[in-house]
């Protein structure tokens, strides 16, 4: 396989794998402006943007990204595992103040504390992240 096939595939998984971080931005119910900041790309990012994230364009291959990224798929998983019978349990678990974040929302928390409220988030449903990272 050449070098070019390598780097189209590549390019193709990371489109996908943008689609699927936007989807799950938006079941969590969060605006534009709140994606932007969760995902960590400039202030300045235009809605069109999100939506090329959502259908060909891969998502910004920088550090700060891609470690939000992983911690989004990390709680996404964590949600699917704690609420397995009931995938929109997960949902509402996101969006319901919770006393561990003084009476915040865990999505408010990830969008207002930036990368430290992600990772709290993180840490307080999957008990394997929290464990290695203690």
């Amino acid at each position: 396989m050449s070098d070019s096939t390598d780097e189209a595939v590549s390019q193709k998984d990371r489109a996908a794998l943008a689609r699927g971080i936007m989807s799950i931005l938006d079941k969590w119910g969060l605006c534009a402006g709140d994606q932007v900041s969760l995902l960590n790309l400039p202030d300045k990012t235009p809605t069109r943007m999100l939506r090329r994230y959502r259908d060909d364009t891969p998502l910004p291959d920088t550090r700060e990204v891609n470690e939000r990224v992983e911690h989004i798929i990390g709680i996404a998983d964590a949600l699917r595992t704690s609420y397995p019978h009931n995938p929109s349990m997960g949902l509402v678990w996101m969006k319901q103040k919770n006393k561990r974040f003084q009476r915040r929302a865990p999505v408010s928390v990830m969008v207002e504390d930036g990368l430290d409220g992600i990772v709290a988030v993180r840490s307080h449903l999957d008990c394997a992240f929290d464990w290695f990272n203690s």
